[in-house]
């Protein structure tokens, strides 16, 4: 079920005013949510709500008995069975064809004829989002950062929470999980910014990112045809498609839940205005970002055995990050590219911090400058994250650096006409440093800037019902 279909708006008519008239029977509510959550999974393919019903019972025993058990080797048996369920599961479906055929390539080139056998298997939705949440639970649990419900119902209820169930942002039980164990009541403020968020995270998914996918479509198709200059477009074409998919999708999660009384985290903060590799990683896929630090960089050790272990931890972080994202070579090298730049960083950030101005007219030029390169450098690596290979990666950047010409009016007109309103929205949100402040205008400028969004959905809006990119991962 699409957030941008007719399936849900019916859905959520419905649930809406049924929640709310249990407003005094928050337990019940409660269970109307489990069973909204399992229905909306479920409209994906039944058969995998089964998995989403393996992990939650597993985990909230294992959350149950790691808080009981003083023993410290139990304890932690029950934390490696969590981790078990959930990698194992997550492993099965999403990356076994990739190692088998992986290792089957690695063979063959030393000689070795060994065949592996290939899974006929699909991709449940959501796997990598509910899969992260339940364990970070019982982790949380051994770590004494939350005490386990006893409440089953309470527990099922968090993970299966619907408006952010299949894409996130990731939700730390510590956040989430006592909003569910209490009474909600309904907040006519909390509402309105609930209706914000979902009006305006449609209208980038339906009028910037569905019409820049057709864009992008169309070029990566022929990229072996195309000059330099439509590679650029589709690189940046790419760049904020996938950004007004992701985020737009997270911003009607975050309306949807405000709209039933609960608040999810922010998951993007403005990231195409990082002054830097480690900038853009506080402000991109912000839930995922902290839960691989906190649960894997950390863990790893973090910053506390070195320099160079440091370095090693940062690598190994964004590498498996990148894997996260698929089952491909493309994303384990967009990890490994992500982690270079964070390195390259914190080599050369004290060598910036030297040559920085003073002046405040020069630092404004100054942060503009490193906006500029940060932005070209996640670029690229879009350009990796986006290819179907690295013949394609070498082909389009070669075509940027030898056959570069101004792209036609045809390609070039619709890239900026729906990506110039979103630069100007967001520009008033860096420079105001709020990012509600069309919520927060005067009434007049509300309904110039929701007319506008109207008649731009209604006139330039794809009405295909496009799956949200996420969702493949």
């Amino acid at each position: 079920m699409l957030f941008n279909s007719y399936h849900f708006a019916y859905f959520f008519a419905l649930l809406f005013p049924t929640y709310w008239a249990l407003r005094k029977h928050y337990k019940v509510q409660n269970l109307l949510l489990l069973g909204a959550g399992y229905y909306f999974y479920a409209c994906w393919n039944p058969k995998f709500l089964s998995l989403l019903i393996l992990s939650t019972v597993m985990d909230y025993a294992c959350g149950i008995a790691v808080d009981r058990i003083d023993d410290s080797r139990k304890r932690k048996a029950f934390v490696a069975l969590s981790m078990a369920l959930n990698l194992g599961m997550l492993g099965y479906f999403k990356y076994y064809n990739f190692f088998a055929e992986s290792l089957q390539v690695a063979l063959s080139r030393m000689g070795l004829q060994v065949p592996l056998a290939q899974l006929n298997v699909v991709l449940p939705i959501g796997i990598s989002f509910y899969t992260f949440q339940s364990m970070s639970y019982v982790i949380d649990v051994y770590r004494k950062d939350i005490r386990p419900t006893k409440n089953f119902i309470e527990f099922a209820t968090f993970v299966s929470f619907f408006p952010h169930l299949v894409a996130g942002p990731i939700m730390r039980p510590t956040t989430l999980l006592p909003q569910v164990a209490g009474p909600r009541r309904f907040n006519l403020d909390q509402f309105y910014q609930g209706s914000y968020l979902i009006f305006w995270g449609l209208a980038k998914k339906i009028v910037v990112a569905d019409n820049l996918a057709t864009i992008v479509n169309d070029l990566f198709g022929r990229w072996q045809t195309i000059d330099g200059g439509l590679a650029l477009l589709a690189i940046y074409a790419f760049a904020f498609q996938i950004y007004c998919d992701f985020s737009g999708y997270t911003d009607a999660a975050r309306g949807i839940a405000k709209c039933l009384g609960f608040e999810l985290a922010l998951n993007f903060n403005l990231p195409y205005f990082a002054t830097s590799p480690k900038d853009f990683w506080t402000r991109w896929h912000i839930s995922l970002s902290s839960w691989l630090r906190d649960y894997l960089y950390i863990s790893l050790g973090g910053n506390r055995r070195g320099t160079l272990m440091l370095y090693r931890n940062l690598m190994l972080t964004m590498i498996i990050g990148g894997l996260w994202h698929g089952a491909a070579w493309t994303f384990v090298i967009w990890g490994f590219y992500q982690g270079l730049l964070l390195v390259a960083h914190r080599l050369l950030e004290p060598w910036l911090k030297r040559i920085q101005p003073r002046g405040p007219v020069e630092s404004v030029s100054w942060d503009l400058l490193r906006m500029f390169v940060t932005f070209h450098l996640v670029c690229v690596g879009w350009l990796i994250f986006r290819a179907n290979s690295m013949e394609q990666v070498h082909g389009m950047l070669t075509a940027i650096a030898t056959r570069f010409a101004v792209p036609a009016t045809s390609y070039l007109a619709p890239v900026v006409a729906v990506v110039a309103p979103l630069l100007m929205v967001q520009t008033a949100q860096y420079v105001s440093k709020d990012l509600d402040i069309i919520s927060r205008a005067p009434w007049y400028l509300r309904s110039a800037f929701y007319t506008a969004c109207f008649y731009a959905i209604v006139i330039g809006g794809e009405f295909g019902g496009a799956q949200f990119i996420y969702f493949q991962f």
